[in-house]
């Protein structure tokens, strides 16, 4: 009989030294010959007619291998289930000695899932930003629209530009006096007021008229994605070289009947509609950053440090190449190796505890993913490659992991929902505007 003794209990972590006898290797392995010789062709026999001896001359090798791999999963097997242990990741086997004519032993190692309390989730309370979408937010939709519908018109009259014109400039800039790659261009397109370009580039050439030439100063934020010019002062030599602009566009029944609606009322209860589902996803996104920190607040369980390290193994890949191409954050640019590493595997150990606990609501409640539901999923993201929407089919079909990213964040969502159904939710009322850069107040 197999025996199972446990040497480490430390944590989460678990370790046995497990020996298997010979005879059970060697009744395993005149099973697994037999099998062989049912099918085996050798010469000189009609197949399956072949004697034990002379399949065990042949296949010997093979079905030891064979045989050891089995009962080194059948013992894995047997010791986590008896103990009802969970693996966190892949248990490890190591030490693995005899096997051919003594007993076969090796260790087990595995790191367990932990035991986790969950809060009560009624007792949680928390406040929903919700806005109103304003008249005068469907007016402005409107406007944009029926200025798409047309390009804008060389302006042929004499006067300055100003916001919301289009102007085709050239600019050379310089920081320090010295030229810069990607600063300087020739008959580039610009709409004032589009926030395209850094800083007050585009006030300052409200003003300006065909055929003026100025200089204008500016400052790169610091957060610039190149890092060498965050902060830095620079100058653009700029000269306009033509000036658009649209013409005005009656707002009435026709455009709407031209957009492909049959009123305008239509059309503002459609552009009313967006609005609203975007507001409402906001809004959703602010309230579920406030669940997850309160989620992460109220659960204290260790977590399996083999989990910890790969999520951080991960999140620090990512540092270092943002680093490498200069991409990291002017904070984080300041900070050494050791203050980033201790931030980030913070973020780690909050990540993993979050998914541990929303995938123990999701076990214990009974909270699984439709098969229509995945389905769906798929068929979304095989649209965002037109032309391709086989092989992305395909690559999720055929990958295991590619799947279960795509199940993750549905699981993730219906969890979400079902905790804030029993919590208590009030509503704040609050203006679009702040509703709208919520987000960018959220950190990881």
């Amino acid at each position: 009989m197999t025996k199972i003794e446990e040497t480490k209990t430390e944590g989460l972590k678990r370790a046995f030294k497990i020996v298997v006898p010979q005879a059970e290797l060697e009744a395993a392995l005149s099973k697994r010959l037999e099998e062989i010789g049912k099918k085996a062709k050798i010469q000189g026999f009609r197949p399956g007619k072949a004697p034990l001896a002379i399949i065990r001359q042949h296949y010997a090798h093979q079905a030891q291998h064979e045989v050891i791999d089995q009962v080194i999963n059948d013992s894995v097997h047997q010791t986590l289930t008896e103990r009802k242990l969970r693996p966190a990741v892949q248990p490890k086997v190591d030490a693995l000695e005899g096997g051919e004519e003594k007993d076969l032993s090796f260790t087990l190692e595995v790191e367990v899932l932990p035991e986790i309390k969950q809060a009560d989730f009624a007792k949680m309370s928390f406040e929903r930003q919700v806005a109103d979408v304003a008249p005068k937010t469907i007016d402005e939709a409107v406007e944009r629209i029926a200025k798409s519908m047309h390009q804008p018109e060389e302006v042929t009259e004499k006067r300055a530009a100003k916001m919301g014109d289009t102007v085709e400039i050239d600019f050379d800039g310089s920081v320090d006096g010295k030229s810069e790659p990607g600063m300087k261009a020739e008959n580039h397109s610009l709409e004032l007021g589009s926030h395209a370009l850094i800083d007050t580039f585009e006030d300052q050439i409200v003003g300006m008229k065909v055929g003026d030439k100025k200089d204008i100063k500016v400052t790169f934020p610091d957060d610039y994605h190149a890092e060498h010019l965050s902060g830095k002062k620079a100058v653009f030599a700029v000269a306009l070289k033509k000036l658009l602009a649209h013409k005005p566009v009656e707002v009435n029944e026709a455009l709407a009947t031209e957009i492909g609606f049959p009123s305008m009322d239509k059309l503002r209860e459609r552009i009313a509609d967006d609005i609203a589902a975007n507001y409402a996803q906001i809004s959703r996104l602010v309230l579920k950053r406030a669940l997850m920190d309160k989620l992460a607040d109220a659960h204290a369980f260790d977590l399996p440090e083999s989990m910890v390290e790969s999520e951080f193994d991960g999140i620090w890949e990512q540092v270092q190449k943002d680093k490498a191409e200069g991409h990291l954050s002017p904070e984080d640019a300041k900070k050494s190796d050791k203050a980033l590493k201790d931030e980030y595997l913070k973020i780690a150990q909050r990540r993993v505890r979050l998914g541990l606990l929303l995938a123990d609501v999701a076990e214990k409640n009974k909270i699984e993913v439709a098969p229509t539901e995945m389905r769906n999923a798929m068929i979304a993201e095989a649209r965002r490659f037109p032309g391709q929407e086989k092989l992305v089919v395909d690559y999720y079909t055929k990958n295991p992991g590619a799947i279960e990213r795509l199940r993750a964040p549905l699981l993730e969502d219906k969890v979400v929902d079902f905790v804030l159904a029993l919590a208590k939710i009030t509503e704040k009322k609050i203006d679009a505007e702040e509703l709208i850069h919520l987000p960018e107040k959220m950190e990881d």
